[in-house]
């Protein structure tokens, strides 16, 4: 996630990165926005999101108020 100050994003997301692929995933709904990632990573991601929604939806509203994010547990 990343704060852009006077740029609002409208639709709470986040980015995943693996290796040289970059994609970008809806929070709101757990859904790829755009971008892609190898389809085993890919799953990955989407499972820890949903895990983890509400926490995501937290840090989005976190970071639209200037604060920092707090930190997420990584899938086990």
């Amino acid at each position: 996630m990343y704060f852009e100050a006077n740029a609002p994003h409208h639709r709470p997301h986040f980015h995943a990165y693996y290796q040289n692929e970059v994609a970008i995933y809806a929070i709101d709904e757990i859904e790829l926005m755009a971008g892609s990632l190898p389809k085993r990573q890919s799953r990955l991601i989407e499972a820890w999101a949903e895990i983890h929604q509400e926490e995501l939806l937290s840090d989005w509203d976190r970071l639209q108020n200037g604060q920092p994010p707090l930190p997420i547990d990584p899938l086990n």
